[in-house]
């Protein structure tokens, strides 16, 4: 089979400087790209700070991106969550010798459903919510064909607080990733759940969009009493003082709810139904291995986490990190209906997805 089939995992690649950004971002993508093909870049404005994204086309784990990422001014590790190495290390030998397949990165979901609608890519890893999003602005044209992962995420607070349910976030503020991703709808549906509204919606808790990796920082200064964060940053912050206030399996449906699922372009699921199909054979297949090989799949996402980054996980971890996180080709319909209701009426998409949003493949 020789259709170029192409996949996309979720990652980032955060560049920042010690100056004003916008006085060397010149310089910056003029040094990135006198050596990778650079598609965009986005600048993004966070409570954290300011920082370039860059998406390239390359293999971001060769060895001359890794001698350039030395050279660069300054460069922050790339933010993994533990799903998307577990892709990257399992999924990247699947098809060997079936067909050709090229491997994509992007920064975040919305990027990864531009490349869908584009054509850029035919089947990506990506979270429930933008792919709800890209369902809705598809007009249903991608579909939900497999689970990936569930669960992996807590509720933590800052060391010293009285925080000990949901309910004493009230008038509290609380960290997610990111606007619209999966924690932050979590955190929505557990606040709703307790009676409690954030301050958009007229409530007493502050939701504040800050970046895993500086979330300690903004616990050590007082700016943030609690986080829902995903893994290993939940169990990064409680080996650094944080204490749990709901694990991974109280946050949401006891930690029945997808963190990462697989979705593709339903032309492209017409044309080549003999390519998605042996795809998800290979996804079935790679999760079962993390399954009953567990040890050895953590060892291979840290070789992978210190082969982008120069710095692994410490194994203790690694370990809660992965105890915490469920490994499963299964979709819980009933979070995804929710999700989507929740994104609903937060106005992150104008109407619910299509009935056969969620697609078994025959």
């Amino acid at each position: 089979m020789g259709r170029n089939m192409c996949c996309g995992i979720a990652t980032k690649i955060k560049v920042s400087t010690k100056t004003n950004l916008s006085e060397k971002k010149e310089e910056v993508l003029k040094r990135i790209g006198s050596v990778f093909d650079l598609k965009y870049y986005d600048i993004v404005d966070s409570n954290s700070g300011n920082y370039m994204c860059l998406y390239l086309k390359e293999d971001l784990f060769n060895q001359e991106f890794k001698d350039l990422f030395k050279e660069l001014i300054e460069i922050s590790p790339f933010r993994f969550t533990l799903y998307d190495c577990i892709e990257f290390a399992t999924e990247k030998k699947a098809f060997d010798g079936k067909a050709k397949v090229r491997w994509t990165s992007f920064n975040a979901g919305p990027s990864e459903v531009e490349a869908l609608f584009s054509g850029d890519i035919d089947i990506g890893y990506i979270g429930p919510v933008p792919a709800i999003s890209a369902n809705v602005k598809s007009k249903g044209d991608v579909s939900i064909i497999s689970g990936a992962s569930q669960a992996g995420a807590e509720l933590v607070k800052a060391p010293g607080s009285k925080i000990e349910s949901a309910k004493d976030l009230d008038g509290k503020t609380v960290a997610i990733p990111q606007i619209g991703n999966t924690q932050h709808l979590c955190l929505l549906k557990l606040l709703s759940d307790n009676g409690l509204k954030t301050v958009e919606e007229g409530g007493t808790v502050t939701v504040t969009a800050v970046e895993n990796a500086d979330i300690q920082n903004m616990m050590d200064q007082g700016n943030v009493d609690a986080a829902l964060v995903p893994e290993p940053w939940g169990s990064t912050l409680v080996k650094n003082g944080a204490e749990i206030v709901l694990d991974y399996n109280e946050v949401y449906m006891e930690g029945n709810y997808p963190v990462a699922v697989v979705v593709v372009r339903n032309e492209f699921l017409k044309e080549h139904p003999d390519l998605v199909k042996e795809f998800l054979k290979q996804h079935e297949a790679a999760t079962d291995e993390i399954n009953q090989n567990a040890d050895e799949a953590a060892k291979i996402i840290n070789d992978e986490i210190n082969a982008a980054t120069g710095k692994s996980l410490s194994e203790d971890i690694l370990q809660t990190a992965f105890q915490k996180l469920t490994i499963s080709t299964e979709v819980n319909k009933d979070a995804v209906d929710d999700f989507a209701a929740i994104s609903l009426e937060q106005k992150f998409i104008d109407q619910k997805p299509s009935d056969d949003f969620i697609t078994e493949v025959k």
